[in-house]
């Protein structure tokens, strides 16, 4: 599934080709033909995103995206090629276009509904009007493990579960701990190195968790082994310690026994 940094740099691809453009949508595949008939020929004003949500705002009716585990957008310039594969959506600009295709949610939404669901959500990282108390408050109180509350949407929206090991990791934190255990020094910690690294993975479009020095590379030049630390990987970067995994809130997590010990 995407995680949040890519999420928002959709949001700001398709704010910088699409928005302020009167554009043509449609439903290929049929499943979404009823709401592509209502945003026809409608002026795009903005796209937000919020975890791993986007929302269209075309010219006073709200498109709500989330991609989950299948969803994906195809871009192309315009006129966009022949529909391949189930494709939910197709919109097309004046220059570029893009296809949809496998997403959990392609919908219209309400204004009351929109707030209902963002109200769901809990803090993100990569937004400027993110409330990092509220954060605070939820894990502060919380005696569930900290990698469980990292993958729960309503509590930091936007994490996944790629982020949850790297972040762990270069922290020194077991994923069991329980996290009012933290100090709020921790949390900051932890806040302040999502931040960081959801800006990073928005930037150059995918999760780079290494440092450049460290590497010998740019970001830019990485491989995806060379990009991370932890996540799927056979030995600790750190220590060359075998690295240990297992379910954790429902998904494989990966973490160092010598780097992250048990709290």
């Amino acid at each position: 599934m995407p995680e949040g940094h890519t999420v928002h740099r959709v949001a700001a691809d398709h704010n910088r080709d699409f928005a302020g453009q009167c554009l043509a949508v449609s439903s290929p595949q049929g499943r979404f033909r009823a709401g592509a008939k209502i945003l026809h020929g409608r002026t795009l004003t903005t796209v937000d995103a919020h975890g791993k949500h986007l929302f269209y705002d075309w010219d006073g009716k709200t498109l709500h995206i989330h991609l989950g585990l299948y969803g994906k957008f195809r871009r192309h310039k315009s006129p966009p090629p022949a529909p391949r594969g189930a494709v939910r959506l197709r919109v097309i600009g004046e220059n570029k276009s893009f296809d949809l295709n496998g997403p959990t949610a392609c919908e219209i939404l309400s204004a009351a509904e929109v707030e209902r669901l963002t109200e769901r959500l809990g803090v993100d990282p990569l937004r400027d009007d993110a409330n990092v108390e509220k954060a605070w408050d939820r894990i502060r109180r919380s005696r569930s493990p900290i990698g469980t509350l990292l993958m729960n949407q309503s509590v930091i929206a936007g994490v996944g579960n790629v982020y949850r090991s790297e972040i762990l990791h270069l922290l020194h934190i077991h994923p069991e701990r329980k996290a009012n255990t933290l100090s709020r020094q921790e949390f900051d910690e932890l806040w302040d190195l999502t931040v960081k690294l959801l800006r990073i993975g928005k930037r150059y479009n995918r999760i780079i968790i290494a440092d450049p020095e460290a590497v010998g590379k740019p970001r830019s030049r990485m491989n995806r082994q060379e990009r991370l630390l932890v996540y799927k990987q056979d030995f600790c970067k750190s220590c060359d310690t075998p690295i240990e995994s297992w379910s954790l809130a429902a998904r494989k997590v990966f973490a160092c026994p010598v780097c992250q010990p048990e709290w």
